[in-house]
């Protein structure tokens, strides 16, 4: 009778060994499962997201030296008319993660910062100097310099860095959206990130 209690003991011991065995396989299987479905969502927002926007400007530019003291100047000063093509890209591909499969996390670690490129076109007119004071490289230089520092203004000024981030922030809704269809935790540094406002508070 004990030989086959004992039996019966080892039995059920067995069993529940093998079941909470498997149980834990089946535990980390979906786990894996998960962190894989992250990684490719991840991989799907790797990419440039890029907003365009046109912008003008006007711009007089002016110089003058004085030769033998303040009697005589010599002057130039030209018209420029400049269109430019603007860009604010952010290169996700370049946003740092870590999948925590151990406490179901997805912690979104940095953030790239947008790129902003000017392509101006640069058209001169009324371009005018006096026979001492010639145009040459430094003044283009020069104008172009100051064209670039007005146009960083407007495009501070201008709803074209908003939209950036608009758009950047529609990609990065989609972890909050699936980390919480799978019950996990989306993190950024130490802030949980719980729904779209909070999202905002990482621009």
């Amino acid at each position: 009778m004990k030989k086959i209690l004992i039996g019966v003991i080892l039995t059920l011991a067995a069993v529940l060994i093998f079941r909470s065995c498997s149980e834990e396989k089946e535990k980390k299987s979906i786990l894996k499962e998960n962190s894989m479905l992250i990684q490719e969502q991840i991989n799907n927002v790797s990419k440039l997201i890029v907003t365009e926007g046109h912008f003008a400007e006007v711009y007089n530019y002016k110089d003058s030296q004085q030769l033998f003291g303040p009697l005589i100047t010599a002057d130039k000063k030209a018209l420029v008319v400049v269109n430019a093509e603007v860009t604010v890209a952010y290169d996700l591909s370049l946003i740092k993660f870590d999948i925590d499969e151990e406490t179901k996390t997805l912690r979104i670690i940095g953030i790239p910062e947008p790129e902003i490129k000017i392509n101006p076109d640069f058209e001169y007119y009324d371009v005018t100097s006096d026979y001492l004071n010639q145009f040459n490289a430094e003044d283009y230089n020069k104008i172009k310099r100051n064209v670039n520092a007005s146009l960083l203004k407007k495009i501070e000024a201008s709803t074209l860095r908003s939209n950036a981030q608009n758009r950047l922030l529609s990609e990065l809704s989609k972890f909050l959206v699936l980390t919480n269809s799978m019950g996990w935790t989306l993190t950024y540094g130490d802030k949980h990130i719980q729904n779209l406002e909070e999202l905002k508070l990482l621009e």
